[in-house]
């Protein structure tokens, strides 16, 4: 065999080994997708644009999968009616919320929450700027650090939501304490 053959069936051995381990773990070594039906739809129409790290991560209710859903019809996704209800029903049943935790240190102990004054002013936040456009189910799932807390939010200020810098620490503070990661 010649040394450009060899060179090329090695690539493409590599290769080939490399995507079947990847099928075994998702992004960032969470554990695949689990099996079921509508898996394949997940696969190929919301893997195509995300990373299953994110959906793993959300944690919705089954109304909040079906906002989800049609959100990113409206965004160009391309899913069917036939498609819609078996994709729902595999995200909720899968990645549906989780019963909630007082939030703890890795020593065990309970996590301060944000000051009462700063609790009312990013929960005043809240309610007047995230919840005109997303319901409370979305927000409940996503259980985020104060890290994932400031990048989303600061994403939603690049989108447009009417959250000015004074206000974004006193949400985020919030947001943290109210939904943290479990």
């Amino acid at each position: 065999m010649k040394a450009s053959t060899r060179a090329l069936t090695s690539t493409l051995l590599l290769t080939a080994s490399l995507a079947l381990l990847a099928g075994r773990t998702g992004a960032q070594g969470l554990p695949a997708l689990p099996q079921g039906a509508g898996l394949e739809v997940v696969q190929s129409r919301c893997l195509s644009c995300h990373g299953d790290d994110l959906i793993q991560g959300q944690r919705l209710t089954t109304t909040g999968w079906t906002r989800e859903v049609e959100k990113m019809v409206r965004w160009g996704a391309r899913v069917t009616d036939a498609e819609k209800a078996p994709l729902v029903a595999y995200l909720a049943a899968h990645f549906g919320v989780r019963p909630s935790a007082a939030p703890v240190t890795a020593s065990g102990a309970t996590v301060a929450s944000a000051s009462s004054a700063t609790a009312a002013a990013g929960e005043a936040v809240f309610t007047r700027s995230c919840l005109s456009c997303h319901g409370r189910d979305l927000t409940e799932g996503q259980r985020l650090t104060t890290t994932g807390w400031t990048r989303e939010v600061e994403k939603m200020m690049r989108w447009g939501a009417k959250v000015d810098e004074a206000d974004k620490a006193a949400l985020v503070a919030w947001l943290a304490a109210t939904y943290p990661v479990r």
